[in-house]
C-alpha cells in the first residue's frame, strides 16, 4: 500500500489509520516521489515508526535534525516527533514503513518499565539503524519479516508479528542509549506544534508574523528562530509552502480555476501564486492541472 496523500489534522498529526484489521500497526512500502507533494510532508503521530530503505537514499528531518539514510539502512522515529522525508539525488527512494502503537509493543504490565520511559525521553527523537551492528540488524530483519507477514497473511500471522515487535523493542533497548528528560525540550516541541496548528487553521486568511509568534507565546525573533531550527525556513515561507501544498488536491479537480484556487488557499494575487507555485513544483499551476486533465 502506498500512501500518496498524507491526511493530517491542524496540528500536523497524521490521520492515516495505522492498523490492520486486528493489529494496531501498519506496514507498507512508500516511494517518496509518488507522494502528491513529491516528498513526505512534515507531520507527527503517536505511533513509533521504523523505516528501512530498500532502494535509493533519503533525508529525514526529525524535529530539528537532518538524517541521511541510504539503501540497506533504517531509522527509528520516536512517538510524537515532527518528521518529513525527501528523496536524495533522484535515487527513486523506496522504503518500508512500520508504524506501531506504543501500547502494542509489550504487555500492559511491562509497558511502564520498558516503553514509557523511551517515549518521554527528550534526547531520543530517533535512532539510526545500521545493520552491521547486531542489535540494529536484528531490528531490520524483523521489519522485513513483518512486511512479508502482512502481505501473505498466513494463519496466526498476527501472533508472529507480536513476537517480532517484542524482539524489535528488546533490540532497541540493547543499543544502550541513555535516557534524558529535559523540560525545555518538551516546551519547545509544544510551542512549535501550537504555531503549526494555528497556521493550519488560518492558512487561507491573512497571516502576519505577529499572529504566528503569539500562537506559540514567543517574540517575533524567537518565533523565527524556532522555525529556522525546526522547519529550516522562515515562518512566512512555511505559510506559503503550506498554501501550495493545500492547492494541489484542488487543482486536480476538473472544474478547478487557478485564480479561484489561489484565493481559496490564502493568496491575494494570482500572479504571486503562480510564481511561488512554479518555484516549488517546477511547473505552473495550469501545467500541473493539465497533468490530470489534459
Amino acid at each position: 500500500m502506498q500512501i500518496k496523500d498524507f491526511k493530517i489534522d491542524n496540528s500536523l498529526k497524521e490521520l492515516t489509520e495505522h492498523r490492520t484489521v486486528l493489529l494496531p500497526i501498519a506496514c507498507y512500502e512508500t516511494t517518496i516521489s509518488k507522494n502528491i507533494n513529491g516528498y513526505i510532508p512534515l507531520h507527527w503521530h503517536e505511533e513509533f515508526q521504523f523505516v528501512f530503505v530498500v532502494k535509493g537514499e533519503a533525508t529525514f528531518q526529525i524535529n530539528d535534525e537532518s538524517v541521511d539514510v541510504s539503501e540497506g539502512e533504517g531509522v527509528f522515529i520516536n512517538s510524537g516527533c515532527l518528521h518529513m522525508a525527501k528523496e536524495r539525488n533522484d535515487s527513486g527512494c523506496v522504503y518500508i514503513c512500520l508504524n506501531v502503537s506504543p501500547s502494542f509493543i509489550v504487555s500492559q504490565e511491562l509497558f511502564p518499565t520498558f516503553v514509557s520511559p523511551f517515549m518521554q525521553a527528550t534526547n531520543i527523537p530517533y535512532i539510526r539503524l545500521v545493520p552491521n551492528e547486531l542489535w540494529a540488524g536484528n531490528i531490520v530483519n524483523s521489519i522485513l519479516e513483518i512486511n512479508q507477514m502482512v502481505k501473505q497473511k498466513s494463519p496466526f500471522y498476527e501472533m508472529d508479528i507480536s513476537v517480532h515487535l517484542t524482539l524489535i523493542w528488546k533490540n532497541l533497548i540493547l543499543n544502550g542509549s541513555q535516557l534524558e528528560y529535559e523540560q525545555t525540550e518538551l516546551i519547545k516541541s509544544k510551542r512549535m506544534k501550537q504555531m503549526l496548528n494555528w497556521i493550519h487553521l488560518h492558512y487561507n486568511e491573512k497571516i502576519l508574523l505577529d499572529d504566528i509568534a503569539q500562537a506559540g507565546q514567543l517574540s517575533r525573533s524567537e518565533c523565527c528562530r524556532y522555525f529556522k531550527k525546526m522547519v529550516k525556513k522562515t515562518p512566512l515561507n512555511y505559510v506559503t509552502d503550506y498554501r501550495i501544498q493545500k492547492s494541489l488536491p484542488l487543482l486536480q479537480q476538473s472544474e478547478a480555476n487557478v485564480t479561484e484556487v489561489a484565493y481559496l488557499v490564502g493568496f491575494n494575487s494570482t500572479s504571486y501564486f503562480i510564481d511561488k507555485f512554479r518555484k516549488a513544483m517546477h511547473m505552473t499551476p495550469l501545467a500541473y492541472k493539465k497533468t490530470f486533465h489534459p
